[in-house]
């Protein structure tokens, strides 16, 4: 599907609705953007096929659910153990991230854990597949988790 074909002034102003409440229901969603209700849940449906929409979540705070450390490791690891980390890591529940980076290092992760304790004992098992690094993280200085459509110009064409 043509994502220029979807993503016209409507669709954006669809999407910077839906950033503001995902919730909306599709009469109120159309009151905001100018259409019917089920003009909108068409257009909502094409979004969502065209994979610019990718789904709906809630956004949940770590800490209440006991996760009081965050930390980012950084790991230099090369050859057979790159290949068997990288399926090691989808088995450790307390990375939330891990991407694959350019630089010194190969992979980026983002880590939850309970405890001190707990980053160490996750420390120790990543040892067996190369070098980790880990910066304990103290504070957010930006999180976005919203695009301004309105100043975002595509440089790219999307990878499928």
């Amino acid at each position: 599907m043509d994502n220029g074909s979807v993503l016209d002034n409507i669709g954006r102003k669809i999407l910077v609705e839906l950033q503001k409440d995902p919730r909306a229901t599709y009469a109120e969603l159309g009151r905001r953007v100018g259409l019917s209700p089920s003009a909108t849940a068409e257009r909502v449906h094409r979004l969502e096929e065209a994979k610019i929409i990718r789904g709906y979540r809630i956004d949940i705070d770590p800490a209440a659910l006991g996760y009081a450390v965050k930390a980012h490791i950084r790991m230099v690891c090369d050859g057979e153990r790159y290949r068997q980390f990288t399926q090691f890591v989808k088995t450790l529940e307390a990375v939330r991230e891990c991407d694959h980076v350019t630089g010194g290092d190969a992979l980026m992760m983002k880590v939850l854990v309970s405890s001190i304790e707990e980053l160490e004992q996750l420390i120790m098992k990543l040892l067996s597949y190369g070098v980790p690094t880990t910066s304990l993280v103290l504070s957010h200085t930006v999180v976005r988790h919203e695009f301004n459509l309105e100043l975002e110009k595509p440089t790219a064409k999307r990878r499928r």
